[in-house]
C-alpha cells in the first residue's frame, strides 16, 4: 500500500508540477541544450514523454530494443537544469526522486553522472546504446542528434 502511494506521488511529481512552458529550440541558439546519443543509435526522433522515461529510468531500452546507457550532468549543473526543465518538462529534483526512489527500493539504478560536457561528449561516442545532452556547441561528429517531438 505504501509502495504504491510512493509510486503515485512520484507519478504526480513528474507529471503534475512539470515546467508549464517547454522552450523549443529554434535551430540556431548555440547554447541550446540537444538529446544527443551514440552514433549507432537506430532510433533518431523521439517523443517528449519517451525521453522522460528514459532519463527516469523507466525506460530501459531503445524502440528497437537496445539497451540504453543514459548519462547526465550533477544535478546542480546549469545545463543539466535547462535540458531537463526545457526537453523534458520536469525539475531537476524530480527526476532526483524518481531515481533515488529506484535505487532505495531495489527495482532500479540512476543514470551514470558524468562531471563536464567533455566528459558527457566522450561516454556518448564511446558508448553503444548511449543518451545524454549536450549544448549545440559542444556538439562534434562523434554523435547524433535525436530530435524530440
Amino acid at each position: 500500500m505504501l509502495g504504491r502511494l510512493i509510486q503515485a506521488l512520484g507519478l504526480w511529481l513528474l507529471l503534475g508540477l512539470a515546467p508549464s512552458a517547454a522552450a523549443q529550440d529554434n535551430g540556431e541558439d548555440p547554447q541550446a541544450v540537444l538529446l544527443v546519443a551514440h552514433p549507432g543509435v537506430t532510433t533518431h526522433r523521439l517523443p517528449r514523454d519517451a525521453a522522460r522515461a528514459l532519463f527516469a529510468m523507466r525506460q530501459r531500452t531503445w524502440p528497437n530494443g537496445q539497451a540504453t546507457r543514459i548519462f547526465v550532468l550533477p544535478n546542480r549543473h546549469p545545463v543539466h537544469a535547462r535540458f531537463v526543465k526545457q526537453r523534458l518538462s520536469v525539475y531537476p529534483h524530480q527526476l532526483q526522486l524518481a531515481w533515488d526512489r529506484a535505487v532505495f527500493s531495489g527495482t532500479g539504478q540512476a543514470p551514470e553522472r558524468v562531471s563536464t560536457q567533455a566528459e558527457m561528449l566522450e561516454q556518448i561516442a564511446s558508448t553503444p546504446g548511449a543518451l545524454g545532452y549536450l549544448e549545440r556547441e559542444k556538439l562534434d561528429e562523434r554523435v547524433q542528434v535525436i530530435t524530440m517531438e
